[in-house]
């Protein structure tokens, strides 16, 4: 009798083991890597880290696109009404209503010799925050592992606290049924109800953390809580099959945050070389095309201002033309004074406000040679070195950082293997404990207390052997972490 209690008491981890898999909900099952998937898709931070990836895209655009010439054009057209006009307090003669009209095409280049820098430090830019968003999925994948097993390691000591409450209310119906037969006191009873209750407390306080655990990990989706979901993905526990010398190597080589702060010292660098160019000079280079359109509203104005022009020369022509006679010289063709309908036909035909005339062509060139403009190139010449400095130094932090990660991931996941072993042989010394105390308990031969403290030990057992077990699997994520890639 006593070796198949025992057998059952041990038999719980197993039972605990394939439990802590496939929680008993209905929901639909959620795996690990689907929980990755669906967060990187959606989670809200890992999106803002993806938009900038866009910005470095365009800033790319814009660093090629100084290679480029730049051109603009323009349209202008107005309206004049006629009438006096001043002009610094002088009355000019008035007008009549008028259009205005002009256009221009204007080409502009300029080489300066930073852009010789300015695209490969936008590329460097560019390759920098695409190993961001590589290093933002790594992290978000390593977030959501570790909240996986989290979620996990709670449903499995929920689990646990379970079977401790129904072993609890066995032992209870025990001391009620040695209490029918006078051997057992109220103490002892008593003493049981208080065990029930305590276990049936912390199954339900640890039940409730399942549950926002869970809530948790859909948060870090990105995507509302489905309490029902059901986690099942398994976690082997196993030997590490690797060194700490090859994770090290492996994660200098292959560490995205590493490799963005590489990419970071890489544009800093660029960016010196940008500074440093405002000491040279740079050629401007334009030219452009335009045209202009006048025309008065109406056309009576150029004919009556024609007519006017030749009944002035007519007039002017004949008093000529007296003196010549009077002085003996041949007459002037003077003729009749008045515009003919031909002519003032092909005046008013003149008057077009929207014919435009081409203006001059223009070709300008100039060299720009800087002098000095205040310790301004200094000062960002200065600058940028600080920034490229602080680039270097965060590599040489950040490669210190991951030996540490590392080293102190892997030790703490070997020291995790051994405790799962330790805390295995524990909890099997602990049931054997117990179900002897049980059987001891029943025969008289020991107290309702022995029992009780031989199950508390028992208790703590299954719970600190749970706990080793998600330890373990926190510590191997903690280690993909820090090396930068899944290893398993």
């Amino acid at each position: 009798m006593r070796s198949l209690r025992l057998i059952a008491l041990l038999a719980i981890p197993a039972q605990l083991a394939s439990a802590q898999q496939v929680p008993a909900s209905t929901g639909s099952s959620l795996t690990l890597d689907d929980a990755i998937m669906t967060a990187q898709r959606n989670n809200p931070l890992f999106q803002n880290v993806k938009n900038q990836l866009r910005s470095s895209n365009a800033q790319l655009r814009t660093a090629y696109g100084a290679l480029l010439p730049s051109s603009n054009a323009n349209f202008r057209t107005g309206y004049q009404q006629g009438g006096q006009q001043y002009f610094q307090g002088v009355a000019l003669p008035g007008s009549s209503d008028n259009y205005n009209s002009s256009y221009s095409i204007g080409l502009n280049y300029q080489i300066a010799p930073s852009i010789a820098f300015v695209p490969k430090a936008a590329r460097a830019s560019r390759d920098a925050s695409e190993a961001d968003v590589t290093s933002s999925a790594e992290q978000l994948r390593s977030q959501v592992a570790a909240q996986y097993i989290t979620a996990l390691q709670s449903e499995a000591l929920a689990a646990v606290l379970d079977t401790l409450v129904q072993s609890a209310a066995g032992q209870l119906d025990l001391v009620n049924a040695k209490m029918a037969l006078g051997a057992a006191t109220i103490v002892d009873v008593r003493a049981a109800e208080v065990t029930v209750g305590t276990a049936q407390v912390q199954a339900l306080t640890t039940h409730n953390k399942a549950q926002v655990d869970k809530l948790t990990l859909f948060q870090l989706m990105g995507v509302p809580g489905d309490l029902n979901a059901k986690l099942t993905t398994q976690f082997p526990i196993a030997q590490p099959n690797f060194s700490l010398d090859s994770l090290l190597t492996l994660a200098r080589r292959v560490n995205p945050d590493l490799a963005a702060k590489k990419l970071r010292e890489v544009s800093s660098d660029m960016n010196v070389k940008v500074a440093r160019s405002q000491y040279l000079p740079s050629l401007f280079l334009s030219t452009g095309y335009g045209a202009q359109a006048f025309g008065y509203t109406s056309t009576d104005l150029l004919a009556a201002q024609a007519q006017s022009s030749a009944a002035s020369g007519f007039k002017n022509c004949m008093t000529n033309d007296s003196l010549r006679v009077g002085a003996g010289l041949k007459a002037l063709p003077c003729g009749t004074g008045a515009l003919s309908p031909e002519q003032i036909d092909a005046i008013r035909a003149s008057n077009q406000p929207f014919k435009f005339q081409k203006a001059p062509y223009s070709l300008s060139a100039s060299i720009s040679l800087p002098i000095f403009n205040n310790f301004q190139r200094e000062a960002n010449i200065e600058q940028s070195k600080v920034l490229r400095d602080n680039a270097a130094n965060d590599v040489r932090a950040r490669n210190l950082q991951v030996n540490t990660d590392v080293t102190q991931t892997y030790l703490t996941l070997v020291t995790a293997l051994k405790t799962i072993e330790l805390q295995t042989q524990v909890t099997a010394k602990a049931a054997e404990d117990l179900a002897a105390q049980q059987e001891r308990y029943k025969v008289g031969a020991a107290t309702f207390l022995d029992v009780t403290t031989a199950r508390a030990s028992y208790e703590k057992a299954q719970i600190d052997r749970v706990n080793s077990i998600y330890d373990y699997h926190k510590a191997f994520a903690a280690l993909e972490n820090a090396v930068g890639r899944p290893l398993r």
